[in-house]
């Protein structure tokens, strides 16, 4: 088992601190907090909670041993918002840099039922990159903005060029869908050119929808 989890959490615009607070009152030290644009097609919106709207993407850090206390309390703290509300699941942190120290390693991993999968692209390109990823069956996924850290001739991040402003897609899929995901993504033309995208994917443990229980 991992040493530390982080969790993940997303939700509608507005409604991360609801959850920050209740991570911080069930033992973590605290949490970051990033928007994005949720994508899902309304079929499937009972599932995945995810619409053409604002997302907060919360990100809390914790000890495993005080994962599930915490996770429970997020939980709880969204139980009365109706469902679906958003989802919520961790992935394992094999090592953790705090205040200039690392702290443990460890490369067991737990058999999980989904995957997060992240998908890096040039700005522009992020809704042809979900458009293919749902036709391989990913329900939804969550689009947030960034950028590149390199300046003009700097070496190349896994071998993609570095430009300004980038677009970064999150989807959790089941495991069983991950590699047609990925394969379509992979054939898109916009990502033909050697270099002009990256995604990888990884487990992603204690998959749960927010809100209210039926």
């Amino acid at each position: 088992m991992s040493p530390y989890n982080m969790i993940i959490a997303i939700v509608p615009r507005d409604s991360a601190e609801l959850l920050t607070h209740a991570a911080v009152e069930s033992g973590a030290g605290g949490g970051s907090v990033s928007r994005g644009k949720g994508t899902a097609a309304n079929s499937i919106l009972q599932l995945l909670g995810f619409a053409d709207s604002d997302k907060e993407i919360v990100y809390v850090v914790t000890s495993a041993k005080k994962t599930e206390a915490v996770m429970n309390g997020m939980i709880a703290s969204a139980s009365e918002k109706k469902q679906p509300f958003g989802v919520l699941f961790t992935v394992q942190v094999n090592s953790l840099i705090k205040t200039g120290s690392i702290f443990g390693r460890n490369d067991e991993m737990h058999e999980t039922t989904h995957q997060m999968i992240t998908i890096i692209v040039n700005k522009g390109f992020a809704d042809d990159a979900m458009a293919a990823a749902r036709k391989a069956g990913a329900g939804g996924g969550t689009i947030m903005n960034a950028r590149g850290t390199a300046k003009p001739g700097d070496e190349t991040f896994f071998g993609m060029e570095i430009v300004p402003e980038k677009d970064m897609i999150m989807i959790v899929a089941e495991n069983s869908k991950v590699q047609a995901i990925l394969d379509a993504v992979r054939e898109l033309p916009c990502l033909a050119q050697p270099g002009s995208g990256i995604a990888f994917a990884c487990p992603a443990e204690n998959f749960t929808v927010l809100g209210k229980k039926k």
